[in-house]
């Protein structure tokens, strides 16, 4: 038996069967210095001042431009300078900032007189985050329990959510880059089911925000088991929910103590994701207390727009980022609710269930503060395979698990839809659940079903011919899609030149989708193709040219 500590409220993770505990730590500069987040009263800029290309990645660009969101805003120009270069000459450290909430993270080896800092005429406010800390608190946190998995059946969460049909259908997150903001993923380099991913160079960017490095593959392994489910893969014990996907991996949490610092680093992982290019922000984490009592927050701040977090969050989702989050894992303890942010008005809240689909004795009640329905929906999330270390696969429970379940199947759901925007996901996500029409406080929506889900969306955004398949452009350049009248069930796709020259072949036992969306004619020449599709129902050829850019 080998064990790991799990701090006290953050790692959404309840754990069966051997303890799990870290090394006691010793006492670190980082333990001895005062935190500071101050609020600047404006940006000292304006958007006219930028090119949408000197704040962000072109991916994040032609995220906003697809859903019509305005580039650059004034919540995408970054804190001023000149205001941070000042503050410093106080003799304050700058760590790292929020162009979003328009705040700036300082630290300090001795306590300071805030109300100083507030004379200074661009200072709005400024909070105290974090305290020096008792590296001890670290073994007092919420321990979670981790079983080797001994037996050689898998449950496979995918399947009371209808996703393994989205996976027969090709529609695994390719094309979709999904950001991950946990406490670390220590081994995610070495571990057998996350070999494929490193192999094809699916990781996009590193970064850990409480260091200020870009190596995240030490100290701690909760986000290497996040990761494991969202793109893992072991034949017959692990079937990842996107692996297909992109990712960035983002440390945002310091599991040794338990601080609002570290929704500072959240926010500045979401605003790191959102310039890189993110689809999808997955958190495993949440907060409610704090290791000083007064810093800790009330139900009543559970709001959706109370806590820094939950904001940061929120802003995430206005620039067309699905924001996901674990409900929490307190109803079997004092606190029994949802912790922020999956209090967000936008952030999709989960639950956790069973295997047999029933609620989970610590998935966090709802609902929200101000009334509305958290958790959003659940999914299985109890005894589920995971891997973190080499040669080894174990089971784990928790709200952290549930998450990625339906994080990966939300990306696999925008690749077959990619023109849905965030709220019309959610939207759909919510009307596909089984508990849609009759939400509670413990499961919400309920569990979803990603094939009504896609239907939804596919009534809005997809072509839908009266009868008979249809295709087009003609002539195209680079792809071309088919559209059904019903899903095809079985389909074959073959394209040959016109001299009978095969160039791709493609076979579905089961397709889901409406569309097909042809591409990867790479550097095949213009001139006329033959395209021949086979489904259940009809067979048909269709004659289409390629044109050259």
């Amino acid at each position: 038996m080998r064990t790991v500590s799990f701090r006290k409220a953050t790692l959404l993770l309840t754990l069966s069967a051997c303890l799990l505990q870290l090394p006691v730590r010793g006492q670190s500069d980082e333990d001895r210095l005062y935190f500071y987040r101050i609020y600047f009263t404006d940006k000292n800029a304006n958007p006219s001042d930028f090119l949408p290309e000197q704040l962000h990645s072109p991916a994040a660009v032609a995220r906003r431009q697809a859903q019509g969101i305005p580039v650059p805003e004034l919540s995408d120009l970054p804190v001023s300078p000149e205001y941070i270069n000042t503050v410093t000459e106080q003799g304050l450290t700058y760590r790292c900032a929020s162009r979003w909430m328009n705040t700036a993270l300082f630290t300090s080896p001795e306590p300071r007189d805030v109300t100083v800092l507030e004379m200074i005429p661009f200072i709005d406010r400024v909070k105290l985050v974090k305290r020096p800390a008792d590296p001890a608190k670290g073994t007092y946190g919420k321990y979670g329990n981790v079983a080797l998995k001994r037996d050689t059946e898998e449950f496979d969460p995918r399947a009371p959510l209808n996703g393994i049909a989205l996976h027969q259908s090709g529609f695994t997150g390719r094309g979709v880059i999904i950001a991950v903001l946990d406490a670390g993923f220590a081994n995610a380099d070495r571990i057998e089911s996350l070999t494929p991913l490193m192999e094809r160079r699916g990781v996009r960017a590193t970064r850990d925000f409480v260091r200020g490095s870009d190596y995240v593959y030490d100290y701690h392994n909760h986000g290497t088991s996040v990761l494991s489910i969202l793109a893992g893969y072991l034949p017959g014990l692990i079937s990842g929910t996107a692996p297909g996907a992109d990712y960035i991996l983002l440390r945002t949490e310091d599991d040794a103590s338990e601080y609002p610092v570290e929704e500072d680093y959240w926010a500045a992982g979401a605003e790191f994701a959102d310039s890189a290019g993110a689809d999808v922000i997955t958190s495993s984490l949440g907060y409610f207390t704090f290791d000083d009592p007064s810093m800790n927050y009330s139900f009543s701040d559970m709001d959706g727009n109370s806590t820094f977090v939950a904001q940061a969050a929120d802003m995430a989702a206005s620039k067309g980022i699905v924001v996901i989050a674990s409900a929490g894992n307190e109803r079997n303890k004092e606190w029994l609710r949802i912790l922020t942010p999956s209090d967000g008005d936008d952030v999709l809240s989960v639950g956790a269930v069973t295997q047999e689909l029933t609620i989970s004795d610590f998935s966090s009640a709802g609902y929200s503060y101000d009334g509305r329905v958290k958790p959003d929906v659940v999914a299985p999330g109890v005894n589920l395979n995971i891997q973190f270390e080499p040669h080894m696969v174990h089971r784990g429970s928790g709200t952290s698990f549930s998450c990625p379940v339906i994080s990966g199947l939300t990306a696999s759901l925008m690749q077959a839809v990619p023109k849905a925007s965030p709220p019309e996901i959610i939207t759909a996500i919510h009307q596909s659940s089984d508990r849609f029409l009759n939400p509670d406080s413990l499961y919400g929506y309920g569990l979803p079903d990603f094939l009504k889900t896609l239907r939804l969306l596919e009534d809005i955004h997809s072509y839908k011919p009266d009868e008979g398949m249809t295709a087009g452009p003609n002539p195209f350049f680079d792809e071309i899609n088919i559209w059904f009248p019903a899903p095809p069930g079985h389909l074959s796709v073959t394209v040959t030149t016109a001299d009978g020259t095969l160039v791709m072949k493609r076979h579905y036992p089961l397709y889901a989708a409406r569309s097909y969306r042809l591409g990867g004619f790479g550097k095949t020449g213009q001139g006329l193709y033959l395209v021949k599709v086979e489904t259940e129902e009809e067979c048909r050829i269709f004659k289409m040219i390629r044109l050259s850019r």
